[in-house]
């Protein structure tokens, strides 16, 4: 009886102290906290986040475009091949001429254009003579400017054609003649402006 009830008594003490132990571990354990993520004083949490990778799409040149900022745009390259008045050495100069000729009637008229801002006109039936402007004078000068005269071929004529009236210019040495059956803007206005000074009727 002795040993037996030793016995379970060494077996309740086992068993308390068993428990004991596993409250005081239980108790020292440390609670789960958020420590491990704590983040530095004066950190955010998200400072760990990677930054968004700087792209260099600004700063890439659109499809085409050089970065060559010293390229002429198309503006500055045009401008640089506008018509300028033609340049006057002397007031007795002549310019430019024009005689018209030909035609069922068979007409004869001539415009002559001078140094000194004067206009001579004759037609079969009179003679006119002006004095121009400074403007009228510069844009005359201007239209003799012209570059794209240097392409206009010397002689346009349709050879089909019998009634169409002809037309010579002589300008800064050179003779064109046309009867305007094929088209040449700059050869036209001239031809116009210069045509708008005959006398009338």
């Amino acid at each position: 009886m002795f040993r037996s009830g030793a016995v379970v008594v060494a077996a309740v003490g086992v068993l308390a102290l068993t428990g004991c132990g596993a409250q005081n571990s239980g108790g020292a354990a440390p609670e789960a906290t958020g420590d491990a993520t704590t983040t530095a004083p004066g950190v955010t949490a998200d400072a760990t986040t990677p930054a968004p990778k700087a792209t260099a799409h600004a700063a890439t040149p659109a499809p085409g475009v050089t970065a060559d900022a010293t390229t002429p745009t198309p503006e500055a390259s045009a401008s640089s091949s506008a018509p300028t008045p033609v340049p006057v050495a002397d007031p007795d100069q002549k310019l430019v001429s024009l005689i018209i000729s030909g035609g069922f009637a068979g007409v004869s008229r001539q415009v002559v254009l001078r140094g000194d801002g004067t206009v001579h006109a004759r037609d079969n039936g009179g003679s006119t003579t002006r004095h121009l402007r400074t403007a009228e004078f510069t844009r005359l000068r201007t239209l003799l400017g012209d570059p794209a005269l240097d392409e206009v071929p010397d002689v346009t004529v349709d050879t089909g054609a019998a009634d169409l009236f002809q037309y010579r210019l002589h300008v800064d040495g050179r003779t064109v003649t046309t009867d305007r059956s094929a088209a040449h803007p700059a050869l036209d206005r001239l031809i116009d402006a210069l045509s708008a000074f005959l006398p009338k009727g």
